[in-house]
This record gives structure tokens, C-alpha cells and sequence, in this order.
């Protein structure tokens, strides 16, 4: 799982520069860096574990905030008291202003003469924050990554101690709706806005099979259907087929589907069903153009047998096209930002995913790019990398071997 956000270079309020354990990884023992702490003292990393609490803490008032509709009620009222907040969003006025002032205290809101009394105070939601939280259309939308975590994530900590306890996974349908709609909203601007201009720079001879009739897409582990859609409407001319193991990702996938604008068309050209990816292309599905496996292959437990099914989905001289986290080459403790994220969401999610069938490959979310060729070669695949130059995500075309 990855993310499509850009990370901010720096937060509404700039942290003084620290080099203790955490510090951004090019500080690290930097020297001429502010006195302070031993990078190495118990009193480092105390408070840079303070640091994490508070951050957790305050993501997870944003959550209510998002849950409640008060940032929604926000942007509404324009700059109001917490009465008119709590009116608005049908809440006790004394709670709403608590979290009002809080959030003014993390920097999410503006607040107008804090000195007044509490009563008279008056919130702002900045424009650039409410896009930030609440315009899905934006590539700056965070508010999955706020979802995501603390709804999805949190809510399943107890299930996944015993499971690490127990040496199994956790099924991916444990983790409920706020994962599900988490995973899907951080991916969908990199659908909505990257995928169509990647694969006509990358896969041109695919770009243009696909832009006359008779084309077709597969687009394996499809969740909610944001990435089928997208294809669907990247190439007006094909059908797209939408497939994925989780029947509540297909229900949203399917009313996803009938929520779109008729006019457009993807009813009668895009279809989902629920099943097992290693088994597809057995029952005479094969034929497509392009066989798609976004963001979904690390979580796999047979990654092996699921490529072989795309190969056997795959059309004479069709690609299979893979988007995966873009890590490291190899692990190193030094690591950037982007692939801290990976692993804690392999801790937390990917892995005990893969590992809630048996037997599995164990992959987890930071499959490095060696791991994708050796399960494409052992599935009778050619692996060509693509780096897109994008934070979080790489590319991997893969085509059949000959014979």
C-alpha cells in the first residue's frame, strides 16, 4: 500500500533543527547541527518519541474533526465562534470548542483575538488547509492518509497483537471500511492525475492498441474500483474488467460504478466480479491488452501465482503493468521518509495481510525491486523498471517470455 501525497518540505509551524535519532536522516550527527541532547541519550530519544505521541495525537483529533464535519462546517461558516461551529455541525458547543482550540494550538486553525473571551473567540480554517482536507479532486488531498491510520489501522491494533502473538496473519477484511476508503483515497489522484500520462509516455505501443475498438483492461486487485474507472475513462474504447478477492471492495467498486455520470458511459463498459486473482484467465477470460496490478502485489500470499494468472489474462504482445512502492534498491537504516512510511504500513497492514493465507511469500509492503524480477521470471515474465519519478510509486512492465 502507498500513497499518492506529496510530502510538505515544512509544516504550518517550523520545529527548531535537532540532530538527535529523530532528526530527517540528512541531520543525523550533522555537525555544527544546534546543542541539544546526545543523538544517543535516553533523553533524545525520549523526546523524539514525544514527538511521535503528539503527532499520533493530534492526527487523531483531525480524524473527529473529519468524522464530525467540523472542518466541513468550517469552510461553511467562514470564521465563527464555537457556538456557531456546534450549531452547524449539530455538536455540544463547550466539546466543539475544545477541539477548536486545540486545533488552533497544532496550527490547523487560525483564530481570531485569543485573547477574547472563550465564548466570542472566532475560527478559521485557512483555504489552503481546507483543501488540503476536504477536496478530493486535489493532489494535495491528505485527509486519507488521516483516515487511513488512525480509523483503519488503530481500530485493529488489539486483533494484530494476537496475531503477531499467534506467528499469522490478519485478513485484510479485518480491517473494515476506514481502510478500505483510506487505501483507495491516497491512490486516486496518482490514477486521476499521473496513470494516463505514465502509460502514454512509458507503454506507447499499448497507449495506442488501447485507443481503437476492441481493446481490453484486467485490472487485478481492483479494490473500490477508482483505478478500473480510471482506465475506463483513459480509454473510452475498451472494456475494463475489475477483479478482487475482498467482496466489500467490490460492493464499493460496484457502487462507485453507479454513482458515475451516465453520460459517460463506463456502465456498459466496465465490469467487477469477486474472486481469487491466482485463479484467473482459466475460464476463458484472456485476450487483454494490458493487465493491471496496482498497489496490490506486496500484499499478496501467492505473488507468484497471481502473476501467472496475469500472464495467462495477457493478450499475444500485451504488458502486464505493475505499480509498486518506489524503495531502495537494497535496505539501508538511513532511510527516507517515503520508505519509513512503507515499512511502519507493512508492520501495521501490508504483511500480516500476505500472511493471513498459507503458504505464503511473506512480501510486505518494501518489495524491492530484485524481489519483483524473480517473482516475474519464476511466473515466465520479463521485468522492465520504470521510475516515473515519483515519491511513493515505480512502474514494472512486464511481458511474456517466449515459449
Amino acid at each position: 500500500m502507498a500513497s499518492a501525497f506529496r510530502l510538505p518540505a515544512h509544516g504550518t509551524r517550523s520545529p527548531a533543527p535537532h540532530s538527535g535519532p529523530g532528526a530527517p536522516p540528512g541531520q543525523r550527527g550533522r555537525p555544527g547541527t544546534p546543542a541539544g541532547p546526545a543523538a544517543d541519550s535516553a533523553q533524545a530519544f525520549s523526546l523524539r518519541l514525544f514527538g511521535a505521541g503528539l503527532a499520533s495525537a493530534e492526527l487523531m483529533t483531525c480524524f473527529l474533526g473529519l468524522e464530525l464535519g467540523l472542518y466541513e462546517a468550517l469552510r461553511r461558516t467562514g470564521p465563527a465562534t464555537a457556538a456557531r461551529v456546534a450549531e452547524e455541525s449539530g455538536l455540544d458547543a463547550r466539546m466543539v470548542r475544545e477541539w477548536l482550540e486545540q486545533q488552533s494550538c497544532a496550527g490547523v486553525l487560525t483564530v481570531d483575538a485569543p485573547g477574547a473571551p472563550p465564548e466570542a473567540r472566532r475560527f478559521t480554517l485557512p483555504p489552503a488547509h481546507a483543501e488540503a482536507l476536504l477536496d478530493a479532486d486535489s493532489p494535495n488531498w491528505i485527509a486519507p492518509l488521516v483516515v487511513m491510520p488512525i480509523g483503519g489501522m488503530a481500530a485493529v491494533l488489539p486483533q494484530l497483537v494476537e496475531a503477531y502473538r499467534n506467528r499469522r496473519g490478519l485478513p485484510y477484511a479485518a480491517y473494515g471500511e476506514a481502510l478500505r476508503g483510506g487505501q483507495a483515497g491516497l491512490n486516486r489522484g496518482v490514477f486521476e492525475h499521473h496513470l494516463p500520462g505514465w502509460i502514454g509516455r512509458h507503454l506507447p505501443d499499448i497507449d495506442a492498441r488501447l485507443r481503437v475498438p476492441g481493446g481490453s483492461i484486467a485490472d487485478v486487485a481492483c479494490g473500490s474500483g477508482l483505478s478500473t474507472l480510471a482506465l475506463a475513462r483513459m480509454f473510452p474504447d475498451a472494456e475494463v474488467h475489475g477483479l478482487d478477492l475482498d467482496e466489500a471492495s467490490i460492493r464499493d467498486a460496484e457502487a462507485n460504478l453507479a454513482a458515475t455520470d451516465p453520460a459517460e458511459g463506463l456502465r456498459e463498459r466496465v465490469r467487477f466480479r469477486a474472486g481469487d486473482a491466482g485463479e484467473a484467465g482459466r475460464t476463458g477470460e484472456a485476450g487483454h491488452t494490458l493487465v493491471c496490478v496496482f498497489d496490490a502485489l506486496h500484499d499478496m500470499s501467492a505473488p507468484v501465482d497471481v502473476l501467472r494468472a496475469c500472464r495467462r489474462l495477457m493478450a499475444p504482445g500485451g504488458a502486464v503493468l505493475l505499480m509498486e512502492p518506489s524503495v531502495g534498491e537494497r535496505f539501508t537504516p538511513v532511510a527516507p521518509d517515503s520508505e519509513r512510511f512503507h515499512y511502519a504500513v507493512s508492520v501495521l497492514h501490508c504483511l500480516p495481510v500476505g500472511m493471513s493465507r498459507t503458504p505464503s511469500a511473506a512480501t510486505g509492503t518494501v518489495m524491492r525491486p530484485d524481489t519483483v524480477r524473480a517473482y516475474a521470471a519464476e511466473a515466465g515474465l520479463d521485468t522492465s523498471v520504470i521510475d516515473v519519478g515519483h515519491p511513493f510509486h515505480r512502474l514494472y512492465r512486464l511481458s511474456a517470455r517466449p515459449g
